[in-house]
């Protein structure tokens, strides 16, 4: 299969070319010879991203298409939550009946709470003259699943004065969630881990990595190469796939459509991870604020995928393990150089005098040479333990290229060391977080694990099966949405004001490919486009409080120029939605949040940024509430107050006062003054256009703004005009007689 197949995924008849590749993995009557994978899910706290949302995606990854021998799924629970350690005990013992039900009658979705809220035919294609009853039965079990976990929930919202006590009458090690040691347990995977049909099930471990005061503990980051070592200490699979607890499997075959690539003979040994795109259930039908970022994932990435890779954002991916341990993609194999016998110097390299034992040393005793072989290989390992920790089986299985773990280790020594490699100060003085592992030093920090990757000379593929791999939940609601906005964009200033710029980072290897080095390049520096797209928004506001047409003189060439750069862009807009298939009404929503965005998110990200690089200051993000309203889009339009709303309702309400006041003195000064207005008004008028969506999310259901946010924006637009009249800069301040009052001969 050529590259170009390999890069576009299984959009079409190249899938089942891929397909057809894997046949030779997977061969009847001989052992199955798919790779291993890990599978990493992180979650903090259970208050915000519900057990019953984190179960449904742990349950979709057991009941994978997979061997079930090569599966391995830990969960990071990053807040020491007894809730989550019981809400997984009870999916651990759910999944003996779900998981053979599934795999019996060939389901989809296999996370229970979508499959069971479809609104399909879920009759079609089932010929099992069982399946009704059978579906009947697993219904009724799953509504009593989720009243079980609803019970704990319950049980959780108020924690007893002594703290949580386990089942067996001792207290909750991390009682204390900043004060606790680190906690390993096996649910599934050793004895017991067996469906009701008897058939194996994978592994599934829960993982809580030790917190101490004093400590850096770099959040998710952190969590995530916490379960990095973990799971190279127990399973050590060769390819690592990482979701959101609020990120299910919806297509049960993902990890064969990764593994396409990853296991290809040709272009795989190169390949440091495969990124599928990001699909979102719960969102309302116009997409109001463009959850879906359709331009991004379908024009974007895809683009990227024709360069050197897409960019890694955050979840649904399956990563190489060594290319996360900082290793270099293995290069091709070298033309042997020729040697000649020594008469004709012109050919080849002279060959080499064998040489004998110097400095005392003979064929049968150590010589010198065999010393400093020694010297070497301590150093070797002493460089091995400072680059990887102090851990030698965890060190030992970096080396592995093909994954495993050594078959005399036992289970209670591999458990005792994964206990250990989760501990505060493993990371210290290592480069875990540095060149290991997801990289610290950002809020958005997995934009900077694939750049790190891709400057070593990994590349990256995009891939985009019909069925989407993975879905999940989206922040429905405005000020939710802003947020999440503001802490992308907020790490890309990061990234940007930090050692790892992409602009001269990795510039002496040069194994970064300039286009990809420019993609990433825009990935820090759109943040800053807030400042012309501020005063693009209020600029046509006062030209109509001012009646003045602010406009620099402009060439004729230099218009034609403008317009000819305008009219490209917009063809290539075109191309690119017929290239990508995406709609004129997806585009248009993406070009309004971007506006929305650009005012709010954007230029606060700009703001924070300058002041934790300049004064220090840091900013405290929280993780964004996975909960869902009863009633359907309910979240849609619940205010949350931030003042992230203040500036776009601000910049709406100059922009309509200046629609009035310009309409106003056209009316007072006649016919002459309306033809400059035409211009005025077309220019504001599509900044309130851009600003609907966001106007809608402010008034609410109710249809009413929240008055603290009119007053501000009142304000604010108040003083901003008044401000801008009074100085008036766009007048020639002049010093001499006044000719109005004498006339021209003064």
């Amino acid at each position: 299969m050529d590259d170009w197949k390999m890069q576009q995924g299984n959009l079409g008849p190249e899938a089942d070319d891929a397909y057809d590749d894997m046949s030779m993995y997977e061969i009847e009557g001989e052992p199955n010879m798919l790779a291993p994978v890990d599978i990493f899910v992180s979650t903090v706290d259970p208050m915000k991203e519900p057990p019953l949302v984190t179960a449904n995606t742990v349950l979709s990854i057991l009941a994978m298409d997979y061997p079930v021998d090569k599966i391995s799924c830990y969960i990071s629970d990053d807040g020491a939550s007894m809730l989550t350690f019981e809400s997984l005990s009870e999916t651990a013992e759910f999944a003996r009946k779900w998981v053979p039900f599934c795999k019996k009658f060939s389901i989809e979705p296999r996370a229970p709470e979508m499959y069971f809220t479809l609104k399909v035919d879920y009759l079609k294609d089932k010929v099992q003259p069982t399946f009704v009853k059978e579906r009947r039965a697993m219904k009724r079990e799953y509504e009593e699943f989720k009243v079980r976990i609803n019970a704990l929930v319950a049980k959780a919202q108020k924690v007893p004065p002594e703290g949580w006590i386990m089942q067996d009458g001792t207290p909750w090690p991390g009682n204390n969630t900043k004060d606790h040691p680190g906690m390993i347990q096996v649910f599934l995977g050793q004895s017991g881990g067996h469906d009701t049909e008897g058939n194996e099930l994978p592994r599934l471990v829960y993982v809580s990595r030790e917190k101490r005061p004093g400590f850096l503990h770099h959040k998710k980051a952190g969590a995530m190469n916490a379960l990095v070592r973990v799971s190279g200490v127990l399973t050590n699979a060769p390819f690592m796939l990482n979701l959101d607890c609020d990120h299910y499997i919806n297509n049960s075959k993902a990890a064969r459509e990764a593994m396409c690539f990853l296991m290809d003979p040709q272009i795989g040994r190169k390949v440091c991870y495969v990124q599928f795109p990001q699909r979102f259930d719960g969102i309302d039908r116009h997409d109001r604020y463009a959850n879906r970022n359709t331009v991004f994932f379908d024009i974007n990435m895809k683009g990227l995928d024709g360069i050197q890779g897409p960019v890694y954002v955050g979840t649904g991916c399956v990563f190489r393990r060594q290319a996360l341990y900082g290793y270099e993609p293995p290069k091709g194999p070298k033309r042997p150089k020729m040697v000649s016998c020594g008469c004709c110097p012109c050919f080849g390299r002279r060959k080499k005098d064998k040489k004998y034992p110097k400095n005392g040393g003979n064929e049968n005793g150590p010589s010198l040479e065999a010393v400093e072989d020694d010297k070497e290989l301590l150093m070797s390992q002493m460089n091995f333990e400072k680059k990887f920790g102090q851990s030698a089986i965890f060190v030992t299985s970096t080396l592995m290229d093909q994954g495993g773990v050594p078959p005399s280790s036992s289970p209670a020594a591999l458990l005792k060391e994964a206990i250990h490699v989760i501990s505060c100060g493993y990371e210290d003085k290592t480069e875990w977080g540095s060149e290991l592992g997801w990289i610290y030093g950002s809020i958005t920090e997995d934009i900077l694990t694939g750049f790190k990757m891709h400057c070593r000379g990994w590349r990256s593929i995009y891939c985009m099966p019909k069925l989407p791999a993975f879905k999940g939940s989206a922040p429905i609601n405005l000020s939710d949405r802003l947020n999440q906005v503001l802490r992308w964009a907020l790490g890309s200033v990061e990234i940007f004001f930090s050692r790892h710029c992409p602009a001269w980072y990795g510039l002496k290897g040069a194994k970064l490919r300039w286009l990809e080095r420019f993609a990433y390049v825009n990935t820090t520096i759109y943040p800053f486009t807030s400042l012309p797209l501020l005063a693009y928004c209020t600029l046509p506001a006062i030209c109509l409080l001012t009646d003045k047409f602010i406009m620099p003189p402009i060439s004729t060439f230099a218009s034609l120029f403008f317009i000819a750069l305008f009219l490209s862009i917009f063809a290539t807009g075109i191309l690119e939605l017929r290239w990508s298939g995406v709609s004129i009404e997806e585009w248009w929503r993406n070009e309004q949040f971007w506006v929305i965005g650009g005012i709010s998110a954007h230029l606060f990200a700009v703001v924070q940024g300058l002041l934790k690089v300049l004064a220090g200051i840091d900013t405290n993000f929280t993780v964004t509430s996975k909960t869902t309203d009863d009633e359907e889009f309910g979240e849609l339009y619940t205010f949350k107050w931030t003042t992230l709303l203040i500036p776009p309702t601000t910049v709406l309400i100059i922009n309509l006062v200046g629609v009035v006041a310009g309409i106003s003195d056209a009316i007072n000064n006649g016919y002459q003054s309306w033809g400059p207005l035409f211009g005025k008004l077309f220019f504001s008028f599509w900044v309130i256009v851009h600003l609907y969506p966001f106007l809608k999310g402010l008034m609410g259901r109710q249809n009413r703004t929240p008055t603290i946010v009119v007053i501000w924006s009142v304000l604010l637009a108040s003083i901003f005009s008044l401000l801008w009249v009074r100085i008036d800069p766009f007048v020639l301040k002049t010093k001499g007689p006044d000719t109005t009052q004498c006339g021209i001969n003064c």
